[in-house]
């Protein structure tokens, strides 16, 4: 099959991705073999393979949205799924299910949890396995490629959302308006917030207006109003500190990045005091996931998907590093 490995992490204009032809894989009993129609490329996937984070699997192939058909089932992975199914796979693919925060609900905190696309081979392939139980299934009326990013920028973006802890009918203020957070606004506005996109790129600024955001503004342009809450999706530290000055008294800052550069130095006046409040995201639960495809399934989300052919993901990841994507990239299989 064809795939695409790190070979080495770094900038992408050092290439650190390669092309190969590898073996398909062999799904575990427990597993899913999935045969890849289509694949989101998440920042995240960036993070992989610039080195970002550590290397968690050497020569890793990245992806982590993937959306594809049931070819096998393992003999111990249930009856939930069966060949031919349309199913999704997401970012978190195994938790230990028996620590404490496992059994407390917050299995995105296990110390055990495995990604896909960063401890096991992603959907930058024409092949991927899923353990069944983090297979996910889709809703209906949308296409393999409009369902690719709801995968992980819309589900991270919806537990986001979930820990900025918005008021209903609040100002929403969202730093960074790509694959996520074009998704996120839509969520927000449907649930009656005032959104308003503080972003680096005319392009994001228009479409964020075009889908029905209050105002769009530079980065670190404050906004027309205070903010109840904001969510940071922007992975540049020097955001937070704009970020904060620009909430209300008592508002969160919700940081939705697996990665983000320095934080420069907080004033506790101007920065957080009037309980003002800073909350990381990690990951996020298969309730997270199935609350958000639900949601997606009664509200028909608008997702701006940039097309590459697999044969060009190096240049999607290229495209996303270098800011020139509108949306959410998507690697049709």
């Amino acid at each position: 099959m064809r795939a695409w490995r790190v070979r080495r992490p770094g900038p992408m204009s050092t290439d650190p991705l390669e092309r190969v032809t590898a073996q398909v894989p062999r799904p575990e009993p427990s597993e899913l073999l999935v045969a890849v129609r289509a694949c989101g490329v998440c920042r995240t996937d960036l993070h992989v393979t610039e080195g970002d984070l550590p290397v968690h699997r050497d020569r890793v192939t990245p992806g982590h949205e993937v959306v594809g058909q049931v070819v096998e089932v393992g003999a111990q992975a249930g009856d939930e799924f069966r060949v031919g199914d349309r199913v999704g796979i997401a970012w978190l693919r195994h938790t230990c299910g028996v620590c404490t925060y496992c059994r407390r609900g917050n299995e995105n905190l296990c110390p055990h949890s495995r990604y896909t696309g960063w401890d096991a081979d992603g959907g930058y392939a024409e092949f991927a396995t899923v353990p069944a139980a983090f297979a996910h299934h889709l809703p209906p009326g949308y296409s393999d490629t409009e369902l690719a990013p709801l995968l992980c920028a819309g589900i991270i973006g919806y537990r986001s959302l979930l820990r900025a802890e918005l008021p209903p009918g609040g100002r929403l203020g969202l730093y960074g308006f790509g694959g996520s957070a074009h998704i996120t606004a839509q969520v927000a506005l449907a649930q009656g917030a005032e959104v308003h996109v503080m972003t680096r790129g005319e392009e994001a600024r228009k479409l964020a207006l075009e889908l029905g955001v209050a105002s769009a503004q530079g980065a670190a342009d404050p906004p027309p109003v205070p903010l109840d809450a904001a969510i940071l999706f922007a992975p540049v530290g020097d955001l937070v500190l704009p970020a904060l000055e620009a909430l209300d008294r008592g508002g969160t800052l919700s940081i939705a990045g697996i990665h983000l550069s320095d934080i420069p130095t907080l004033n506790y006046q101007r920065h957080l005091f009037q309980e003002r409040q800073v909350r990381s995201v990690t990951s996020n639960t298969r309730a997270d996931a199935r609350a958000f495809l639900e949601f997606a399934g009664r509200h028909h989300i608008e997702v701006t998907t940039p097309e590459y052919p697999l044969s060009q993901a190096d240049r999607a990841l290229s495209d996303l590093s270098a800011g020139r994507i509108a949306g959410a990239a998507v690697l049709l299989v």
